[in-house]
């Protein structure tokens, strides 16, 4: 690891040791070596080609569900959220006019995705509402909610390499199932993404995100520290389920 890091020219914030309690929603987490808050896009890529090869990386958005041993973390802690927050909608192509697309950076907030695309009359990423973290880390889990997953509405993916550089991934190109993705060996983590999204004609797709968001609020502490629906369902069965059997629901 390299621990002589120059940080000279990096406008964003490097802090050395910082608690990760502070950064988590469970308020869990020993110290990470650095921490680091980019200004910008061009910022975090600048850094990046600061690094050793051998630097250990680590991606917080949110920060939420995430659980840091007490030891903390070796090497280098990225936060990207407030620094990649870029999203827009794409214009149509002469050649698929009715194709539509959403650019979204890896630190923008899932439930505002929901937002835009509902703002802007489109269906295929109301789901996004239920996950409580950020694009990158729906990306790098394969996050879902409602019954809907990241990458199947994903078009392609960018994803930044050793030496700063970055590559666009198209979704054939990426291995990824149940809460799982396997990224490229060069590859260090996800910074964008876009999305295929359709008109939601009727409105039935945002009436339909209402009501979830409504039942969530109604049913989930929100906004305090829990550790509710952070587990994977095994096989053929339901975390939730199994949960209640052991006598540990609530």
């Amino acid at each position: 690891m390299n621990a002589a890091i120059d940080t000279g020219r990096v406008r964003g914030r490097v802090l050395r040791d910082e608690p990760m309690a502070r950064h988590t929603s469970w308020r869990v987490g020993g110290p990470a070596d650095r921490y680091f808050e980019p200004a910008d896009r061009a910022d975090l890529l600048a850094f990046i080609a600061s690094l050793a090869d051998d630097e250990p990386l680590h991606w917080v958005g949110l920060g939420s569900n995430l659980l840091v041993r007490d030891g903390g973390l070796r090497g280098t802690v990225i936060a990207l959220h407030g620094a990649l927050d870029t999203l827009v909608l794409e214009a149509a192509t002469d050649a698929d006019p009715e194709s539509r697309t959403v650019f979204a950076e890896a630190g923008v907030h899932c439930a505002r995705l929901a937002k835009f695309t509902e703002r802007e009359g489109l269906a295929g990423l109301g789901f996004m509402a239920g996950i409580p973290g950020t694009v990158g880390g729906a990306l790098a889990m394969n996050a879902g909610a409602w019954g809907g997953e990241t990458w199947p509405a994903v078009e392609a993916a960018e994803v930044v390499l050793r030496g700063g550089g970055t590559r666009w991934l198209t979704r054939n190109a990426v291995d990824y199932g149940y809460r799982h993705v396997a990224l490229p060996e060069a590859a260090l983590g996800f910074i964008a993404a876009r999305f295929a999204v359709s008109a939601d004609a009727d409105g039935s797709q945002a009436a339909a995100v209402r009501t979830q968001l409504a039942r969530r609020k109604a049913t989930q502490p929100v906004g305090r520290p829990s550790a509710g629906s952070t587990f994977r369902n095994p096989p053929g069965d339901f975390a939730a389920r199994l949960i209640e059997a052991a006598g540990l629901k609530g």
